[in-house]
């Protein structure tokens, strides 16, 4: 492993953390304790875990490759690649060694198969197979989003169903979790997804440059300078407020931001590449515009699953995970949403609103449970790079055409 990676490994030794659910959650389950590893590397952070069927996490290790990325100015598949090919077995074996259990006392090994890159999801599965067959042990295939929509679980004490959103920096969805691998989906993102357009908007920006946001991931970036700009000096048109759905798009509004930039930079007699005086301005303008975006969206979801009655009428619950739902001004903002719709809001800890290992271990504790995918031949088994999550009813969505009231009763600007 080279130095820049090692300089990179994380280990995190929780045993059972305060904010994990307890083992009283799951009276009975103590009797034969089933173990789970579980294997991430659907993108750019290489994690592993061992969690119990008790709901505690015994041992992780993440190695983050946010610096180098950061350094080539996005994702390189070919380098996240290699990065977890250097890095799997010492974070496997590191959560393995941290949690105090073998192989031979796991009840199964779970991996993420689907979506994420290519490259990546390849390495994953190429270690976890050679793992599992060189001891025999049963292996569960993980959707991504599926594992995000769970992670709640393991943190909370939540019956199904419930609503989830999902956004990060390569999905943006609205489903309904009817159960495990149950998922009824509501809207997604036609284009891009909106960490990754805060992203664009930061690269744009040139915030590598800036000197509170150099060691800062993009959406980090915005969402730090934005805490000082004045929103409403520069306006952006929401995308697709005459489409009644609960679709999202942010292609469209990346291009405006664009354009607004590169009209500040040629009032301010600036070159691309150097930072606008009013930068903090056009952060909180780009992160008002998404909040306002996804609020929209989600707020028709409720309005959906209410007149449906696909939740139930009381104490209906939204669940919000992935990287995005670390943005505290976007968390407010369907807090405030939430409230004045009577549902509960929740959202894992921000540490595993990322990607990791153990929202990947959890989900194969849900599945074992349940008896779902737990393969004793893995043959077959391949990467999806593209996977649908759960039955897409989005068209049911768009065809009930709900009017969604404007949002200027809620609030949720700082005081």
């Amino acid at each position: 492993m080279n130095s820049v990676a090692k300089s990179l490994l994380k280990s995190v030794k929780h045993g059972r953390a305060a904010w994990l659910r307890s083992s009283s959650s799951h009276p009975g389950k103590q009797r034969s304790r089933r173990l789970v590893l579980g294997i991430e590397t659907s993108c750019d952070d290489t994690g592993a875990a061992v969690v119990d069927d008790a709901g505690c996490v015994l041992g992780e290790a993440l190695h983050c490759q946010k610096e180098v990325h950061l350094q080539t100015g996005g994702i390189i598949p070919v380098v996240a690649q290699q990065l977890h090919r250097e890095n799997i077995e010492q974070v496997v074996e590191e959560a393995l060694r941290v949690s105090g259990v073998s192989v031979p006392e796991l009840a199964a090994v779970a991996t993420t198969v689907k979506p994420g890159l290519a490259l990546s999801l390849g390495v994953g599965l190429k270690y976890s197979l050679a793992l599992v067959n060189r001891h025999q042990k049963p292996f569960i295939p993980i959707h991504h989003m599926e594992a995000h929509a769970l992670t709640v679980r393991l943190t909370h004490h939540l019956e199904f169903p419930f609503l989830v959103l999902l956004v990060s920096g390569g999905h943006c969805l609205l489903a309904v979790a009817q159960g495990v691998s149950d998922f009824l989906l509501l809207g997604q993102s036609i284009d891009i997804a909106p960490g990754d357009m805060l992203d664009k908007v930061a690269r744009r920006l040139s915030l590598r440059k800036h000197p509170e946001c150099h060691s800062m991931a993009g959406g980090q970036a915005i969402e730090h300078l934005a805490q000082t700009g004045n929103q409403e000096q520069v306006v952006f048109r929401l995308p697709m407020k005459q489409y009644r759905n609960c679709n999202f798009s942010f292609s469209g509004l990346l291009n405006l931001v664009k354009n607004a930039i590169a009209q500040k930079e040629k009032e301010e007699g600036i070159q691309e590449g150097e930072i606008l005086s009013c930068v903090e301005d056009v952060a909180a303008a780009v992160q008002h515009a998404v909040a306002v975006h996804i609020m929209q969206r989600t707020y028709r979801a409720m309005l959906f699953c209410t007149k449906n009655s696909i939740l139930p009428p009381q104490n209906a619950t939204l669940v919000v995970s992935g990287g995005v739902a670390s943005n505290q001004y976007i968390r407010k903002g369907l807090q405030n949403l939430a409230d004045a719709n009577d549902f509960a809001l929740l959202c894992p800890p921000p540490r595993l609103c990322t990607d990791n290992g153990v929202m990947i271990a959890w989900n194969g504790i849900e599945r074992l449970r349940a008896g779902l995918g737990v393969l004793h031949r893995t043959d077959d088994i391949r990467y999806e790079p593209k996977a649908p999550l759960g039955i897409d009813i989005s068209k049911r969505v768009e065809e009930d055409s709900i009017k969604v009231p404007k949002l200027k009763q809620i609030r949720w600007l700082a005081s």
